[in-house]
């Protein structure tokens, strides 16, 4: 029978592999020349991590010892540890890994930036922990409104929910149901990170803006994500229909992508109509220099 994985043994071998990989200058320490052995002293990693040497040395001899989340984040940051390398050590100490950080805020990176664009009739947006909206495509703008123009509150999802008209008509009947849902996700990010301080902010202005968003909050109703098809409502055009799939970002655990899928029902060729006049409007609007 195969031996079951021992994650001391495990958390000891990952974290020499780890500093044994980092040199002087990757850390900013001074090189203080030849080594005896490849990468970062315990001590120095010990040092910048906040933690006693006896204690890092304890850990990295696989000793049963607990580890705090919050030096489990020190330990990633001096080691410079990747995404997926954060959730392995979170693993391995058993720990429950932090979803939804708030610390450093995310960015669409050029690729995802491109899977957006190659949705081309399908509405998609990317959103952080935050429910901001950091990414979209043309369709997303042709159909909500164009984003390029929009403040960084405006573009929250939450924000967008109850203080825009245009959106509130765009969701239709579906409107309270979704409003509903988008508070629920916002109290549970606000119990999650109650010591940041954007989250209070953001529940006053929010308050102080919609009663409606209040009154929601008070009723601390809990839904679950609606992933069934989607209504929408278009002035000129009337109803659109469409699938949503939406899906967390491996690279970035902090990022959401939403893809509203057109059905074969006339949507696929309404939402083409949308995006011709979108282009044309933004094509005017470069025309008499309103775009810099």
């Amino acid at each position: 029978m195969a031996n079951s994985l021992d994650r001391y043994e495990e958390l000891s071998r990952f974290l020499r592999s780890r500093r044994e990989r980092m040199t002087p200058d990757q850390a900013g320490l001074p090189n203080s020349g030849r080594r005896r052995t490849p990468g970062l002293r315990r001590s120095e990693v010990a040092l910048m991590a906040n933690v006693g040497l006896d204690w890092y040395t304890y850990l990295e001899q696989g000793r049963h010892i607990n580890v705090s989340a919050e030096v489990l984040d020190r330990l990633a940051v001096v080691l410079r540890l990747d995404e997926s390398e954060r959730r392995h050590l979170y693993h391995l100490a058993r720990k429950q890994f932090p979803l939804f950080g708030t610390k450093q805020p995310s960015k669409a990176t050029p690729e995802l930036q491109r899977f957006l664009d190659s949705q081309n009739l399908s509405p998609t947006n990317v959103m952080d922990a935050r429910m901001n909206i950091i990414a979209w495509n043309e369709a997303y703008c042709a159909l909500n409104g164009d984003l390029t123009v929009m403040s960084d509150r405006e573009r929250n999802l939450v924000w967008m929910t109850f203080t825009s008209p245009r959106f509130r008509y765009v969701k239709g009947d579906q409107w309270e149901l979704h409003a509903r849902r988008i508070v629920a996700n916002f109290h549970a990010g606000y119990a999650r990170h109650g010591d940041d301080p954007w989250w209070s902010e953001q529940f006053e202005a929010l308050s102080q803006a919609s009663r409606e968003f209040r009154e929601f909050w008070d009723s601390h109703m809990v839904l679950d994500a609606i992933d069934a098809p989607k209504t929408l409502h278009c002035p000129n055009l009337g109803k659109l229909n469409f699938d949503l799939v939406s899906f967390q970002y491996l690279n970035d655990s902090n990022l959401t992508v939403s893809i509203h899928v057109p059905h074969q029902d006339g949507t696929v060729e309404k939402m083409r109509r949308l995006l011709i006049d979108y282009r044309d409007r933004y094509s005017e609007s470069l025309y008499r220099g309103e775009y810099h």
